[in-house]
């Protein structure tokens, strides 16, 4: 049976590879969770057996990464290749697919006005998936609203800058709160 992805979440930071050179901090990190924005498919099986071996939980943006088409067979072959816990998407179809080959998958959505908040919910409920990942995080009250909107899992992600902005969009109802600032990862809360 898949995990939920509440039960995985131990550190409220979840690490957030930007570049290769944050690899290395990623499994030095308190985070237990890593999303991976970056590689192609060369880099890619390397950076993920070296996350898996330092006991990370991996999700892959296959939106950031060089190479991966956004079709079916490509969220086959991640899947029974290199293997991640889930991935993350814009694309509600690569979440129905991901789904599909028992991958746990994280909606990311971009909050820029009241449209595409509902809209960006509509869309969740329908592909189903295990998160939603909202950017800016720097919106309290409206990760609050969303807790109210939606039962599925929030993770805020995006100009997080600071302990306090992690904090408030904790008390807000985030699940947890993704930041690409290595210097973020090792907060204890």
């Amino acid at each position: 049976m898949k995990p939920n992805i509440i039960d995985i979440v131990q550190s409220q930071v979840i690490a957030s590879i930007k570049e290769e050179k944050d690899l290395e901090k990623a499994i030095q990190s308190n985070a237990n969770i890593v999303f991976i924005l970056t590689g192609n498919l060369i880099t890619m099986d390397g950076y993920l057996k070296k996350l898996k071996e330092a006991g990370k939980t991996t999700f892959i943006h296959i939106d950031f990464i060089d190479g991966l088409s956004n079709t079916k067979s490509a969220i086959k072959y991640i899947a029974e290749i290199w293997k991640p816990a889930g991935i993350i998407t814009t694309r509600s179809n690569l979440i129905k697919y991901a789904k599909e080959e028992g991958l746990m998958t994280i909606q990311r959505l971009f909050l820029i006005d009241r449209n595409a908040l509902v809209k960006g919910i509509d869309i969740a409920h329908n592909c189903k998936p295990d998160a939603i990942e909202v950017l800016p995080g720097l919106m309290p009250s409206v990760i609050d609203n969303l807790t109210t909107m939606t039962t599925l899992p929030i993770i805020a992600g995006g100009l997080i800058s600071n302990k306090q902005d992690i904090l408030n969009g904790l008390r807000a109802g985030a699940l947890a709160i993704s930041s690409g600032d290595p210097k973020l990862w090792n907060l204890e809360f």
